[in-house]
């Protein structure tokens, strides 16, 4: 409950009321005393002032204002207030005048004034029924299992040809051939499938699980499976998206591994740089439905970190789309321009801050052709050799694999046990030794603040201590506890002097180069916090120092940049875009994508600061590193037991390989992903001992919230592997989420299983999150989140908690929709924060292929 202020007032005898909903002001308009009245209903309180500050005076947050925007929609004859309005008119007269007579800002009109593609068609959506369902499920299990049957087969036949080899030269070279035959194989089958089942891809758009789907989704599995990945940084990347059909100028530098899938509609202009985490798929799924369009891009067109480029967008030469920002569907960047924000906006932030090199087709022509000697003579012979050698002089395999010896069935647990340590303790402990050496010894060929040619030593260099700083692993093991700040220090993040909190960083944290980042004292930061401390030209790369200021506190799914302005305790709230122009700021929270400024803290997130000083937080923090202590044991003896368990499984198929040949080597494959998904789940439920979450309003140093944090340390990267299936929502419900029937995931996250629940035949986009919980400095909230049937989220969209979605809505791509909301049924909400967008609504469509880019007119997407 919020605590109420002294603005509140008891109503005298005979004053009127509004709606049922309490009494009203008298003192204002009619409009004003409908808003009071509102607002007084949410919070509580008999009576509420026009004048009466929503923070200040009354306590409220972001949770309590979400809930009276949600009251206000549904009264008649009101103007309907987003949540940028609420903080930017932060009382009743204040929001009245602004709703009754000011015209939206440049900010506000990019969230209605981006015209969608031409209109479509309107023709009701065609539900498919269960058979289809079943039938695609079917088909997708047993392409699977084929997959899993041919690749075992010619691994086994490959091995057997290896143990052929007399001497390490042969034994090498038959190591290179059949692993270099086998790379290849891997490389061309997907290029081929897709101009098979596919040919050239078309803008059109198909119902889900039906014969069309299928083809999309083994052609979208095929690339997602695809060795190529490893390139990705490299011009033979490139090379590849064109033979897959892709329009790809000379001298483009694309970092993002988000794949894409309908390659023939992508055309990428010279010198263009595509930045990590940025999503530019060429199809979206939409109200049961994949839809699949253009994405154009001019020359020396730069895209920033964690942006969205939707089908039918286009950029034209030399624009620039910021990080965290996204173009909606029709939208088009003129020729120059500079965008940024969600959905994109005109801005004079230049994001392009490194200075051009020397960097010509015959120095990236060199460094892939390095790259590819590297890996067929020196990784490729590595890896299927060293596995072999695994084989053969390792006895409990060895014995097992030579026909003259017998070995007793009493043997493969103890075997399997003592393999099994060695594998998993050894290579936690060998990576890392080599995680906070090898990196340190690179750094220092790559001085900062220097310009360096892309395509060079110093390039490949900066390349690989990214790759080997960046595990998932140690920032799994560590995160959510006060061992993860040594953790960073030791792989060189700069920390000197830190306040301890035991929940300093979150388990998912990434960068360029640790070495180069500063993070101040008191600042605590959530998941998702990318550091930008590397810049990209088409031609160059430049390293820089990132520093993140003191008490500060991070949202999840943050970019921040170096040369970011923020200073000293501010919060950025999930999804930020943190500026990069202007004064820096400093005692105030950022929201949204372009950032807007609101309250640092609210009453209610300040209950718990009794906790966080003196020798009571000393005594729960204590009580804390103990129990999260015991929660990165119990996840690593998990973790052990399930390559305990794997490694149990491939004995025993050494053992039956004598009498039931290649089928058992074949199988193993999907044995060890049954067995992982049926682990996990065990494990997850087990935690809560079969029980469900609760919606909670704690401190950081109660001891349900450490119940959570250990919850989140169960794995979940398993969960990938069943996207676009059925199978998908098979998993989610043995974890606890409440799915309903027919419902399209396409690589949904959700942190909070058995708080979510998401109704029949919703559609969830790649990278979509649902997130029912909120952590702000020492305050932990939760919440429930329900979609209703149809609904649908765009790609790399983000729920919070607290939120419902009402039967048919549709969130779009990027955007954020903030605790407490409430959508209308039907209705499309977009932007970060999520606001109605009714303008650029979507319906669905059936037949006929969609118009590229060049046909919509870009002055419709132009904003005044």
């Amino acid at each position: 409950m919020v605590e109420q202020s002294s603005e509140v007032h008891i109503s005298a005898p005979g004053e009127s009321t509004v709606a049922g909903r309490g009494p009203a002001d008298p003192t204002g308009t009619e409009t004003e005393q409908k808003l009071a009245a509102a607002l007084a209903g949410v919070v509580g309180a008999e009576r509420v002032t026009v004048d009466s500050h929503f923070f200040d005076d009354l306590g409220a947050n972001s949770l309590v204002m979400a809930q009276f925007c949600a009251r206000v929609r549904k009264l008649p004859d009101l103007p309907s207030p987003s949540m940028k309005d609420i903080y930017r008119y932060p009382t009743i007269r204040e929001l009245a005048a602004a709703l009754a007579t000011t015209a939206p800002d440049p900010a506000d009109s990019a969230v209605t004034a981006p015209a969608a593609a031409p209109p479509l068609p309107e023709r009701p959506a065609e539900p498919v029924g269960a058979r289809a369902h079943f039938l695609c499920g079917t088909f997708q299990l047993l392409a699977f299992l084929a997959y899993s049957l041919v690749a075992g087969f010619v691994t086994a036949r490959g091995y057997e040809w290896i143990a052929t080899g007399t001497g390490v030269a042969d034994i090498y070279l038959r190591s290179l051939l059949f692993g270099g035959g086998g790379f290849v194989a891997l490389c061309v089958f997907p290029v081929i499938a897709k101009w098979l089942l596919v040919g050239r891809w078309k803008a059109e758009d198909f119902p889900l699980w039906g014969t069309a789907y299928i083809r999309f989704w083994l052609v979208k599995v095929l690339l997602h499976a695809n060795p190529m990945i490893l390139f990705i940084g490299n011009p033979l990347y490139v090379l590849y998206l064109r033979a897959l059909g892709a329009r790809i100028g000379k001298g483009v530098t694309i970092l993002s591994h988000s794949v894409p899938v309908c390659t023939d509609l992508l055309t990428i202009g010279d010198g263009t740089v595509i930045r990590k985490d940025a999503f530019f798929l060429g199809y979206r799924a939409h109200a049961g439905r994949i839809e699949t369009g253009r994405v154009t891009l001019g020359r020396d067109v730069y895209i920033g970190e964690k942006t969205v480029l939707d089908i039918d967008t286009a950029m034209g030469d030399g624009a620039q789309l910021g990080h965290s920002s996204a173009l909606y569907r029709g939208q088009s960047v003129p020729d120059g321009a500079h965008w940024h924000g969600t959905p994109g906006q005109p801005t004079e932030v230049d994001y392009l801050r490194v200075a051009p090199a020397p960097c010509g087709s015959g120095r990236r022509a060199r460094f892939a052709l390095v790259a590819l000697l590297q890996l067929f003579f020196v990784y490729i012979p590595l890896a299927v050799g060293g596995l072999y050698m695994l084989f053969t002089e390792v006895p409990s395999i060895g014995r097992r694999l030579d026909p003259q010896q017998t070995v007793a069935p009493s043997e493969l647990i103890p075997d399997a046990l003592i393999l099994s340590c060695v594998l998993f303790f050894g290579l936690v402990v060998v990576g890392f030794v080599v995680l906070c050496t090898v990196p340190r010894l690179l750094a220092l060929t790559v001085q900062p603040d220097r310009v360096y040619p892309l395509y060079g030593f110093q390039y490949a260099a900066h390349r690989a201590i990214a790759r080997m700083t960046n595990p998932k692993f140690y920032a799994w093991l560590f995160g959510d506890s006060s061992y993860i700040v040594h953790y960073l220090r030791s792989i060189g993040y700069r920390l000197s002097h830190v306040e301890q909190t035991g929940s300093n960083f979150g388990t998912e944290l990434q960068h360029e180069t640790p070495l180069l980042v500063t993070v101040g004292r008191g600042t605590m930061v959530a998941d998702g916090l990318s550091i930008i401390n590397a810049d990209y030209s088409a031609t160059s790369f430049r390293v820089s120092r990132t520093v993140i200021g003191p008490n500060n506190f991070l949202g999840n799914n943050i970019a921040y940049p170096t040369g970011g302005r923020t200073g000293e305790n501010c919060l950025l709230a999930t999804k930020v875009m943190v500026p990069l122009d202007g004064e820096i700021r400093e005692g105030v929270g950022l929201l949204g994508s372009p950032c807007f400024e609101i309250p640092r803290s609210v009453e209610r997130d300040s209950r718990f600061d009794d906790l966080r000083t003196g020798d009571t937080l000393r005594r729960r923090l204590a009580a804390k590193n103990r129990y999260n202590l015991r929660s990165m044991s119990l996840m690593l003896g998990v973790r052990w037991l399930q390559t305990f368990g794997l490694t149990l499984l491939g004995l025993a198929s050494v053992d039956l390989y004598g009498t039931v040949g290649h089928v058992v080597i074949a199988g193993y494959l999907a044995l060890t992903l049954a067995f992982s998904t049926l682990y996990y789940v065990v494990v997850e439920r087990s935690i809560m001992t079969f029980r469900r979450l609760r919606p909670q309003l704690c401190s950081i140093y109660d001891r349900s919230f450490w119940l959570q944090e250990r919850l989140w340390k169960v794995p979940d990267h398993y969960l990938n592997i069943f996207n676009g299936t059925p199978f998908k929502c098979f998993v989610w419900r043995l974890l606890g989420v409440r799915v309903g029937r027919r419902v399209f995931d396409d690589g949904c996250y959700m942190t909070d299983r058995t708080l979510a629940a998401v109704g029949d035949e919703c559609t969830l986009n790649a990278g979509s999150k649902i997130q029912c919980h909120s952590q702000e400095d020492g305050t932990f909230k939760s919440d429930h989140t329900t979609l209703g049937a149809g609904v649908t989220l765009g790609v790399a969209s983000h729920v919070h908690y607290g939120v419902t979605m009402h039967d048919g809505a549709v969130l779009a791509p990027d955007s954020f929709l903030m605790k407490g909301e409430e959508v209308p049924p039907h209705a499309r909400w977009g932007g970060n924060p999520a606001v109605d967008m009714p303008e650029t609504a979507v319906r669905p469509y059936s037949g006929g292929p969609r118009p590229s880019p060049s046909s919509v007119d870009a002055s419709a997407a132009t904003v005044s």
